[in-house]
């Protein structure tokens, strides 16, 4: 259901975003930085291969991913050749590294025992986040003017193109429906695919709000995006569309993640900030600011080992890291 604000802009978000709570680091603390080598620039998504805890990282700067060794707190490979690496998806089942290449839109494949290429599958334009959807054995690929790609992973082909409006940013399965909620930043919508007929069967106007680019769900079914102008978490109940919530939250976001041991989100800004909201009985509540670097906006919440790994760019005076970040109880 669309939501329409009769109101001016500056009315309209004070009143629909109280103040925030002390800023302050609670919720949140540096445990350790594995630095990534000589890493420059823009580093984007990252993914986790759990069994062998691993962590890839995005180095799109580099045209690399770099291999993280959690249990050893330190690089192990660098994968190179790439052409702007974006998103990137472990896929376990047939143990395969899926990553998007911005540049030349292709998909590059990876064995996950020992990273050896097992070829690519072309997409065209812009490949970009990756989602894995197990029990289906299916990777979701968002990319170009506007579509996702559905790679069947046993075969390891394309075997669907879902047309969209616009280029998808973040996108997530529902896990307990055939629902595909994607941001289309540049559509200003969010739009609901229905994996079961492979279409776009709902359209979540954002109005006022412009540039969501992170979204995920919480475990009440809610969806969760922000957006960078002006910088605010919004909070949408699933069935309809309909906005409950529009909150402060720090600027150029670009990772957003749900902790369902604590019922918090965790949400990582370029502007050098974690922000932490919790969810209560009354709705969502911003509880703490962590300070990390300027540009360190990408990052991966992974619920089985309770840790958030913030991707840190290089500066002129440290290196590129990655921050093991540790929610407090």
């Amino acid at each position: 259901m669309r939501v329409r604000l009769f109101c001016p802009l500056v009315v309209c978000l004070a009143t629909f975003a109280p103040p925030f709570a002390r800023a302050d680091a609670g919720p949140l603390a540096v445990q350790s930085k594995i630095e990534l080598g000589d890493v420059q620039g823009r580093i984007d998504h990252l993914a986790i291969d759990l069994k062998r805890q691993r962590l890839y990282v995005a180095e799109l700067g580099n045209d690399t991913v770099g291999v993280v060794d959690l249990k050893e707190g330190r690089v192990v490979e660098t994968l190179r050749g790439l052409k702007e690496p974006q998103g990137i998806g472990y896929e376990p089942t047939t143990d395969t590294v899926y990553i998007a290449n911005g540049e030349d839109g292709s998909v590059r494949l990876y064995k996950g025992a020992d990273l050896t290429s097992l070829g690519s599958i072309q997409l065209g334009d812009d490949a970009d986040n990756v989602r894995i959807d197990e029990a289906a054995h299916r990777v979701w690929v968002g990319y170009g003017s506007g579509a996702l790609a559905v790679i069947d992973a046993n075969s390891r082909h394309k075997v669907v193109d879902i047309p969209l409006p616009a280029h998808p940013e973040s996108f997530r399965l529902d896990p307990n429906g055939s629902e595909i909620f994607v941001n289309l930043p540049r559509g200003r919508q969010i739009a609901v695919v229905d994996r079961a007929v492979n279409k776009q069967v709902g359209t979540w106007k954002t109005d006022l709000l412009l540039a969501n680019f992170p979204l995920a769900l919480d475990d009440t079914g809610q969806i969760l995006s922000v957006f960078r102008f002006p910088a605010r978490l919004a909070v949408f109940r699933k069935q309809d569309g309909q906005r409950l919530q529009v909150l402060n939250t720090c600027g150029d976001s670009d990772d957003l993640f749900f902790d369902p041991k604590r019922h918090r989100v965790y949400i990582t800004c370029g502007e050098g900030a974690i922000d932490v909201f919790s969810h209560e009985a009354s709705g969502y509540r911003h509880v703490g600011r962590l300070a990390t670097s300027s540009g360190a906006r990408t990052s991966l919440f992974v619920p089985e080992l309770d840790r958030l790994y913030l991707a840190v760019r290089a500066t002129p005076s440290t290196p590129a890291a990655i921050w093991v970040v540790r929610p407090e109880a």
